[in-house]
């Protein structure tokens, strides 16, 4: 069966990426392309990389235009997405690559974002360590799906398996990334000119302000064995105790994120007990991979790729467990999940169209 494909916000970074992998998928058409101002315009001419593609035109974002599809991918800004997921019920699986239907919590949404709250939906990342299994299990069969933040799915990748294992104590999370300005979009900013980033590194969303740190909290929490029902409904935040020093710091690299996160020790862990639950976690996943001991990832190594890298040392000294991981931020840590995740609710090979490969030099 060949499924008939729509991508909105085709003219951007995310939508762009999810064209590229799309584009060499067997088992898919992409029959629309949409925008907003760029609407009419050819897509080559704002995605010239694609060639395969440059038949197609963008076309107005539309429920109307959106409808018909078996897939409708949905690349826009945060708080855009609501809108159209509203009008696309007879749609038998829609992707949301924005962060309008990740959060539980409506508190959350309010302090974070701000506007409309949507009804959660699957949570993308496949590999993501939960209670009692892997989120793969959620994901067959779904119809609506949460692509993940590319920051928060690369941390809580980072620190799942510990927090399931309990042998890290998750309420002293400290993080530290090197991302990209693409993660955040194709949209005119001066802070993101050439000019601006070339030579230096900058920080931003300083003190608990990005809004990934509630859907990382909220990843931890599922990670947590607990009897605890989620927030959402009621509005409080479904944390459960997890506490995250977060900082992003923008340096002049087109793509990947570097994220270096750290948590406590657990009493009583040992080094053993430590490493073998990240290798128990990931030691039979393709595109989620633990380093062998003493090695750590490169950005450059996961470029174009759909690979999460990581390497974890045990910082005695300090009592904190430091993992160190690399994605590409517009495949792993969106495009590639949102893929992955619809080959897995489709009920195709979990890898079709995407690879381990990156691009080197």
């Amino acid at each position: 069966m060949t499924y008939s494909v729509a991508v909105s916000g085709a003219s951007g970074y995310a939508g762009g990426e999810i064209l590229r992998i799309l584009a060499a998928h067997p088992d898919v058409e992409i029959r629309t392309v949409t925008a907003h101002s760029n609407a009419g315009q050819p897509l080559i001419q704002h995605q010239p990389h694609l060639r395969s593609l440059a038949q197609l035109t963008l076309a107005e974002t539309s429920p109307e235009v959106l409808a018909g599809h078996d897939i409708v991918f949905l690349a826009l800004p945060h708080g855009q997405s609501g809108q159209y997921t509203d009008a696309l019920g007879d749609t038998a699986l829609v992707i949301d690559a924005g962060a309008d239907h990740r959060l539980e919590s409506v508190a959350d949404w309010d302090r974070f974002y701000g506007g409309d709250f949507h009804e959660p939906w699957v949570y993308g990342v496949p590999e993501l360590p939960i209670a009692g299994g892997r989120q793969r299990e959620r994901l067959v069969g779904a119809s609506r799906i949460a692509a993940p933040g590319c920051n928060a799915s690369t941390v809580s990748l980072s620190l799942a398996p510990g927090v399931a294992a309990g042998v890290i104590d998750p309420s002293d999370i400290v993080t530290v990334l090197a991302v990209g300005p693409s993660g955040a979009g194709k949209s005119l900013k001066t802070n993101l000119l050439a000019s601006e980033i070339l030579g230096t590194a900058n920080p931003y969303a300083v003190g608990g302000t990005h809004r990934h740190i509630p859907e990382i909290r909220q990843a931890l929490a599922a990670a947590r064995a607990s009897g605890e029902p989620a927030a959402g409904a009621a509005g409080t935040s479904p944390d459960r105790g997890i506490r995250i020093s977060f900082t992003p710091v923008l340096v002049p690299m087109a793509r990947g994120i570097l994220a270096t996160s750290t948590a406590p020790i657990a009493p009583g862990a040992t080094d053993e007990q430590i490493r073998a639950a990240w290798e128990t976690a990931y030691g039979d996943e393709t595109f989620v991979q633990l380093l062998p001991a003493g090695e750590f990832p490169r950005t450059a190594d996961v470029v174009g790729a759909n690979t999460a890298l990581m390497g974890l040392a045990i910082d005695r000294d300090a009592n904190r467990v430091v993992v160190v991981t690399a994605v590409d931020n517009l495949v792993k840590g969106t495009a590639g999940a949102a893929v992955q995740s619809m080959n897995i609710a489709l009920g195709l090979p979990e890898g079709t169209a995407l690879t381990v490969n990156g691009v080197a030099p």
